[in-house]
């Protein structure tokens, strides 16, 4: 569990190379307040008593995420370098078959660092922020709280059927969620049907959508839209912007996005290690 210091730590030098760069860095803020101990996940560089290098690891089932940063005035001295080396020969302790890199889009320095290790790039993903759009209240689709066992396994179907999943790894992931209660988890039902699931992230002020999944034999029916528009209204009841991310390759639901008012500011490239 990482301390209130290092968390401030985290965000000051988060701050410094943002606006430095001109990009946002996601370091899944959430993730890092909920840190269970169990497993070495983040790792720390200083210099004379400051943080001035830093990378988490985020677990996805039997994929791990891993994002980080170096202060402007350290860069080019094999900081990150040593940080990914430690953070890898971790990961490999465990059963994990794919590592991700994550890096802004526009971020030159992470572009560098990238060519000097093995990988290729696996795919785009965008953040998305709800600006306006009619917000509708149909209804035929409710958005519950999940809360009994019958729901806990249509989240693991829904993960293994939308996000391709193994049954193990979503229900690895789902018990990790429940333990940690950092978001409100919900079931769509649509004239009396489960229909999909979602999840609310409320933090920092912001509310974020992750976790999005309509079952693939009932998507086309305008189900998702209006699940959508029902949390986003939820939300911004409670005064809090609404954000989403999503795949560039993913064109339907960039479109079921768009179409709900959601408008793309940001990018994030992700590149699967080779080594």
């Amino acid at each position: 569990m990482l301390t209130k210091e290092q968390l401030q730590q985290i965000t000051e030098l988060k701050s410094v190379c943002e606006k430095e760069g001109g990009f946002e860095l996601k370091l899944n803020e959430d993730m890092l307040e909920t840190r269970d101990g169990k497993s070495k996940e983040d790792f720390f560089h200083y210099e004379e008593g400051r943080l001035v290098g830093f990378l988490g690891c985020y677990g996805f089932g039997n994929k791990i995420e891993m994002t980080g940063m170096v202060h402007p005035d350290y860069r080019r001295k094999g900081i990150f370098t040593t940080l990914f080396g430690e953070a890898v020969a971790e990961v490999k302790k465990r059963e994990i078959s794919t590592i991700l890199l994550n890096a802004p889009s526009p971020s030159q320095s992470a572009k560098e660092f990238l060519k000097s290790i093995p990988c290729t790039f696996e795919v785009a993903e965008y953040q998305m922020k709800w600006e306006a759009g009619e917000l509708h209240d149909e209804l035929s689709v409710i958005i519950r709280p999940s809360m009994s066992r019958e729901d806990f396994e249509v989240e693991i179907q829904l993960e293994v059927a939308c996000f391709g999943f193994t049954e193990q790894e979503a229900r690895s992931f789902n018990h990790r969620m429940k333990e940690l209660n950092n978001e409100d988890m919900f079931i769509i039902e649509a004239e009396g049907q489960t229909a999909g699931k979602i999840r609310v992230s409320e933090t920092n002020g912001e509310a974020w959508i992750y976790g999005f999944a309509v079952s693939p034999e009932l998507q086309g029916k305008g189900i998702g839209r209006k699940a959508l528009s029902k949390v986003v209204k939820m939300e911004t009841g409670k005064g809090l912007p609404v954000f989403l991310e999503v795949e560039a390759r993913n064109a339907h639901a960039l479109k079921l996005y768009e179409s709900c008012g959601f408008r793309s500011y940001h990018s994030q490239d992700y590149y699967k290690y080779l080594g």
